[in-house]
């Protein structure tokens, strides 16, 4: 059984027992959190795909950590014209663990 949630503007395929590193979130570490945004699930061969969202579908996950991604260097150059900019950026991140995948139906 997996299902296809959509947080932070991205789409990503979760099953049960799942580790992964959404958009920070505003959670504590050790919080239960609930996403209701749930555009498909499936179970043995069955679909259920929402238009847009499947209805009374929910994906329980506990927050494990939030941190941040590793740092991102940007370069600029124009060549010939002596200009270089330089600059970074760290993007934060809620890593979750999926705990269950409930239909609602």
């Amino acid at each position: 059984m997996y299902a296809v949630i959509k947080t932070g503007g991205k789409q990503y395929q979760v099953a049960v027992g799942d580790k992964l590193k959404i958009e920070q979130m505003p959670a504590n570490i050790g919080e239960i959190i609930t996403i209701s945004e749930v555009l498909m699930i499936t179970d043995d061969g069955s679909i259920l795909i929402g238009k847009p969202l499947v209805e009374g579908a929910n994906v329980t996950a506990k927050v494990i950590d939030n941190g941040r991604h590793k740092k991102v260097k940007i370069f600029k150059m124009r060549r010939r014209k002596h200009f270089q900019k330089h600059q970074g950026h760290r993007q934060n991140y809620t890593e979750i663990d999926i705990i269950s995948i409930n239909k609602g139906i």
